[in-house]
């Protein structure tokens, strides 16, 4: 059998204590989603243009009450998760529904909402269920206290690859100059209690220095015993302090739960035994939970048996190995990833850079004499209207929608749609984004072609504050 270290058996407590806390966590999250996106922003109110994924342009939302209905019944397969209750059914609802609320908006597209749907239908298969679970009272016969070893080595391939490709990331000009954190920072100033010292700018630097070092090296150290437990403090104090400074929802909470993953496959019974010496409440029942399974589970238990170990085993490596290569499809493009977001997306690419824009769209009607400037501010929430202007590929999605709705006012087949964008990149002064000579309306988006259209960003085009070694750069 190949890949034999996929199928040793470990405690399976590891796997329970990661379901309960993916459970809590996506609960949080879809509900956080529900309340700031939904209700407050209204970013999926079908009256409203909604910034598609290419290739998900079929999922559309729909109105309330029922798209609030579909975000509590998400919610409530979270719980279910975190219970152990109907875990299959409510792992296989969570993950449809996570993607389909992730798909309904590009714009609101983050690191942690696609690492939360890649381990939401891993949930799916792994056998998390067959310990402190609900679904024991139902089916005892599911119980084991041993699990093989793959679900918990995926979830550490998993962590190590957003913290190694997160930390190669770093290592670019910008982020060696304390870029874009020198230019964020300072605008927390007035945050309690940590306001003042955010507006230093040696804390910058340090932030910028101290997370190549984080994200590089706690994947070692972690799987090194005698350095595990510092680096595990480290990682703590390195995502709560991500949390203080940047509010990034449950991402470092859900990037801490994985890190414990390293520690030995004992260590959440060895929490457990800790908070019961504490807490005799908590002694209680785990003394109730194990008369359970003494006495109404391990009589009708059945030993788990792992099935079709060899195809499982090359479905790992080939998920693996799915997941090495997408990071690195930004080599492919000449361009400035951080500039062309050619490859950005799905990459570990986190915090690396701050864009602004600012422009609009000239549409001409070939057929006659009509031409008019578009803002689509217009027709844009504040959140889309801000996010379009640095990315191509939603630049040229509204730039069909702008054709579509011209070609229906104007009574025109012949509508052409010119980008007019500009755009500053980390510190740098605004540069021209767009070639302004470029009909977008004849443009097709492609999984592989470069943006043609995007212009090549100047390096070097600094103001004085954040040259190169704080020289001023003439502007060209």
């Amino acid at each position: 059998m190949p890949f034999k270290f996929l199928f040793r058996q470990i405690d399976i407590a590891p796997l329970v204590f990661f379901r309960i806390a993916f459970g809590v966590l996506g609960f949080l999250d879809v509900v956080g989603v529900w309340i700031h996106y939904h209700l407050m922003k209204d970013s999926f109110n079908p009256e409203n243009l909604q910034i598609k994924y290419y290739g998900f342009g079929w999922v559309q939302t729909i109105p309330d009450p029922w798209l609030s209905i579909v975000f509590w019944i998400i919610a409530f397969a979270a719980i279910g998760i975190a219970l152990g209750k109907w875990y299959r059914i409510s792992s296989i609802i969570f993950a449809l529904g996570f993607s389909y609320i992730f798909f309904l908006e590009k714009c609101n597209y983050l690191n942690h909402g696609y690492l939360f749907c890649v381990l939401s239908y891993l949930m799916i298969f792994v056998p998390a269920n067959r310990a402190f679970s609900l679904d024991l009272k139902s089916n005892p016969s599911i119980y084991s206290s041993v699990i093989p070893n793959w679900p918990i080595w995926v979830l550490q391939f998993l962590m190590a690859l957003v913290y190694i490709y997160g930390g190669f990331a770093k290592i670019n000009a910008d982020w060696l100059r304390g870029l874009p954190l020198r230019i964020w920072l300072p605008y927390k100033k007035d945050y309690f209690v940590i306001g003042p010292l955010l507006e230093q700018e040696w804390v910058a630097w340090i932030m910028s220095y101290g997370g190549i070092l984080h994200d590089l090296f706690i994947i070692p150290f972690m799987l090194y015993r005698k350095t595990r437990l510092i680096a595990f403090i480290a990682c703590c104090s390195f995502h709560i302090t991500n949390t203080m400074v940047f509010q990034i929802g449950i991402f470092p909470w859900l990037s801490i739960c994985i890190t414990a993953l390293f520690f030995p496959d004992d260590f959440p019974r060895k929490m457990v035994a800790y908070i019961q010496a504490k807490v005799k409440k908590v002694q209680q029942w785990s003394m109730q939970y194990q008369s359970f399974i003494q006495q109404e589970v391990l009589p009708k238990a059945q030993e788990y048996v792992p099935k079709y170990t060899t195809m499982t085993a090359w479905v790992i490596m080939l998920f693996c190995l799915i997941q090495l290569l997408i990071p690195l499809r930004h080599h492919l493009y000449p361009s400035h990833v951080a500039w062309s977001e050619e490859g950005h997306r799905y990459s570990w690419r986190m915090m690396l850079r701050g864009k602004t824009g600012n422009g609009h769209f000239m549409v001409k009607n070939l057929e006659g004499e009509q031409e008019k400037k578009v803002f689509p501010s217009k027709f844009l929430t504040q959140r889309q209207n801000r996010k379009f202007k640095t990315q191509p590929d939603m630049i040229l999605f509204v730039a069909h929608h702008v054709r579509d709705k011209y070609k229906a006012e104007w009574d025109s087949d012949s509508v052409a749609v010119y980008p007019r964008f500009s755009v500053k990149l980390n510190g740098r002064n605004y540069q021209a984004y767009t070639d302004n000579k470029v009909d977008l309306a004849q443009e097709e988006w492609s999984w592989t072609k470069p943006w043609s259209w995007i212009l090549p960003l100047d390096k070097d085009d600094f103001p004085a504050k954040y040259a190169p070694n704080n020289q001023a750069v003439s502007d060209k």
